[in-house]
């Protein structure tokens, strides 16, 4: 078994409700640290596994199981420079150079705000990029394309049901 961190982002409970922790804790949500940040409630998990797409499944089972509606995982895949430095361990510096294309060429393009001063990436992509040239593991980009997948089924979810 693998400890896997992630938070779950939910809606749908009154979080001044004097349960509101305790649904979560009955529902098997006790290795999580439960929070709300601004009007979202926000479960932390440290959840041990088989592999990463387990925990996040049971995870959201349990979300669920507590009342909540489960509106995305994160880490987002949505990434600015910084937050690739942070996750892939590089520096700041370092990854601007492969954005710029001064270091190696064909790092990914951004996908969200091109033409502003703080472009977006896909992490997925970026992931892939950065383990073909050594510098994260396998199981970083696997978590990755799990997370990508798992929000793009749960955006499908939310938009039949409105």
């Amino acid at each position: 078994m693998t400890m896997f961190e992630f938070a779950i982002i939910a809606s749908g409970l009154d979080s001044d409700a004097d349960d509101f922790e305790d649904r979560f804790f009955a529902a098997g949500c006790d290795d999580a640290t439960v929070a709300v940040s601004r009007g979202a409630i926000v479960l932390d998990f440290s959840r041990e596994a088989a592999n990463p797409e387990d925990a996040i499944n049971s995870a959201i089972a349990n979300v669920e199981a507590a009342g909540a509606t489960v509106e995305r995982i994160e880490p987002d895949n949505l990434v600015s420079l910084a937050d690739i430095a942070e996750r892939a361990n590089l520096t700041r510096a370092a990854i601007t150079h492969y954005a710029k294309g001064e270091r190696r060429e064909n790092f990914p393009i951004p996908v969200a705000r091109v033409t502003t001063q703080s472009p977006l990436w896909d992490w997925t992509d970026v992931a892939e990029w950065l383990f073909a040239r050594s510098r994260i593991t396998e199981e970083d980009v696997t978590f990755a394309r799990i997370i990508r997948a798992r929000n793009r089924k749960l955006r499908e979810r939310h938009s039949r049901a409105a």
